[in-house]
């Protein structure tokens, strides 16, 4: 568990950290922002298929698949250890997803066949400080490296972390069993996924409740500066609250999933993430309060994501890594509706004062909220 959690927090460090650091990254590559912001969406377009590349550990075992992650990580951060370029650097964001992409529902699928259904949402949970971890201690880490050795300073240590987290796990995990005869290959998994109506009841889920945190979380930042002019310090504020939050939805989930029952935990979750969006144009009228709503919202939200993974885990087992690599490629499908919504929902919202900017998203959060809610009433009946 160590080690995977430790592993995750490697790669969503990686993950995560070209938006703070964006305009460095920019300045040391010597391109403008919007060749880096072409070089993210690529990222996203290509990571939204990368996923399906962890249905390797349905067919040929969780260690493989797990293996094959850190391997796409290694080449992606060598890559620029060796090549510090701009090429390199895109082709470093494209694998060091996908490997994220596919080592994550490996793992999970792992965690999955071996930790009974009851108690696998504290596992889960506390695999996914992973994530919580990378904000609150990776990012600065790599301030700190950038600030002494330039914006590539990150990338051999990234490499370093990485190849020790290949060798360690290649020795700690069990063999992988042979495969069977006539286990089902990647297409005959992916059309039990696609044909089983639970799986897609859970995706769906799982879709609008991305979208549902995203309208809110691509226009906040400039909530904030709009409604307070101070884009420097609200924002880095705003930043620690979202790292701090991420990580109390974590530990809440770990210490109230399995209690609660997991389609309970992610209906409460849901709910309480509608309150806390209807509390952001009230409290927003104040920094403090601002920060308050946002830390309520995101709280809610990770509490809601964390606790629908040990569900989805259990609702296909015979195609578990499979269903959970979709499950990765359904909260892009959620993020990229949102994101596709979220600016037109603020220009409307700023048009009206009464809407204090961000009102039309937070309706758009409430109705994707309640569509998710839907869709959970239905995936418990056919639980039952």
């Amino acid at each position: 568990m160590l080690v995977f959690t430790l592993t995750r927090a490697v790669l969503n460090t990686m993950h995560r950290m070209v938006y703070p650091f964006l305009a460095v990254f920019a300045r040391g590559l010597g391109v403008d922002l919007a060749a880096l912001g072409l070089a993210i969406t690529t990222r996203s377009l290509l990571g939204s298929f990368g996923p399906f590349l962890a249905a390797v550990a349905d067919s040929r075992g969780r260690k493989l698949g797990m293996l094959l992650g850190i391997a796409l990580f290694v080449s992606g951060t060598g890559i620029v250890a060796f090549w510090p370029t701009f090429p390199a650097f895109c082709l470093a964001l494209v694998l060091a997803m996908l490997g994220k992409f596919v080592f994550d529902p490996s793992m999970q699928a792992y965690l999955g066949d071996r930790i009974p259904y009851q108690r696998r949402g504290r596992v889960l949970a506390i695999t996914e400080y992973g994530w919580s971890l990378s904000f609150i201690l990776g990012i600065p880490l790599v301030g700190f490296l950038i600030a002494r050795g330039g914006w590539m300073a990150p990338f051999p240590l990234f490499a370093l972390l990485g190849s020790v987290s290949f060798l360690v796990l290649l020795w700690m995990l069990p063999r992988d069993p042979d495969p069977e005869p006539n286990r089902p290959n990647f297409w005959a998994n992916l059309r039990r996924v696609l044909t089983f109506t639970p799986a897609l009841l859970g995706l769906s889920v799982n879709i609008t409740m991305s979208s549902a945190n995203e309208v809110i979380n691509l226009v906040f930042g400039v909530w904030m500066e709009d409604t307070f002019g101070l884009k420097i310090a609200a924002l880095g504020l705003a930043a620690a609250v979202i790292g701090f939050s991420e990580l109390g939805g974590e530990t809440l989930s770990a210490g109230l999933t399995d209690r609660l029952g997991k389609t309970t935990a992610v209906a409460i979750g849901l709910i309480l993430n509608s309150l806390a969006a209807l509390l952001l144009p009230i409290l927003g009228k104040t920094i403090p309060g601002a920060l308050v709503g946002l830390f309520l919202f995101y709280i809610a939200f990770e509490f809601s994501i964390v606790s629908a993974i040990p569900l989805m885990t259990e609702i296909l087992p015979e195609a578990r890594a499979t269903l959970m690599a979709a499950n990765v490629a359904s909260h892009s499908v959620g993020r990229a509706l949102g994101a596709l919504l979220a600016a037109a929902l603020y220009t409307v919202g700023k048009s009206y004062p009464w809407m204090h900017g961000i009102l039309a998203n937070v309706m758009a959060a409430l109705l994707f909220n309640l569509l998710a809610l839907i869709a959970l009433y239905y995936l418990r009946r056919h639980i039952r």
